[in-house]
């Protein structure tokens, strides 16, 4: 394009996929992001359903909750000591469509020969979802080949040596 310098030219230092992935990816934190997002809010409810090692679990559930992704809400059962519950915050609620992206990929890609293990319906009325990338001109995007980058408003040029 005109005036716009090749992709090389740019630092990635400051990459959202990057930092993403140093919020998120990793496998422990997204079964619990999948268990949270299902519902399941107590520590030993969380383990059971991730199979995480309680020091592993502990450790996600610290850093999601300093990330801002989850929040801690206390509860007591009548003569227990007080416990915290893990609640999805806004920006916890936002990583939604990348965990039904993800679900989606392994649904085509590795599921069982019967098919995937779970199926998500709209709660209005019942029809399956479907995951959709569209520009915002309401053009549906089929995929990566349909899609041009362009540096945004944080792009970084790299400085040339010399």
């Amino acid at each position: 394009m005109d005036g716009v310098p090749e992709r090389g030219a740019f630092r990635l230092d400051n990459c959202s996929i990057e930092r993403t992935l140093a919020v998120v990816g990793e496998k422990w934190t997204f079964l619990v992001l999948r268990e949270v997002f299902g519902g399941v809010r107590r520590f030993a409810d969380l383990r059971a359903g991730t199979g995480a090692p309680r020091q592993v679990l502990s450790a996600r559930l610290t850093r999601l909750v300093a990330e801002g992704l989850l929040r801690k809400v206390p509860y007591q059962e009548p003569g227990q000591r007080q416990r915290d519950e893990y609640r999805l915050t806004q920006k916890g609620l936002d990583l939604y469509p990348i965990m039904v992206s993800l679900m989606a990929w392994g649904d085509r890609y590795l599921a069982d020969p019967e098919g995937p293990p779970m199926l998500l319906t709209h709660r209005g009325c019942g029809a399956p979802i479907e995951q959709r990338m569209h520009c915002a001109e309401g053009h549906e995007v089929d995929g990566a080949r349909e899609v041009t980058p362009l540096p945004g408003p944080g792009a970084k040029l790299k400085r040339l040596a010399g």
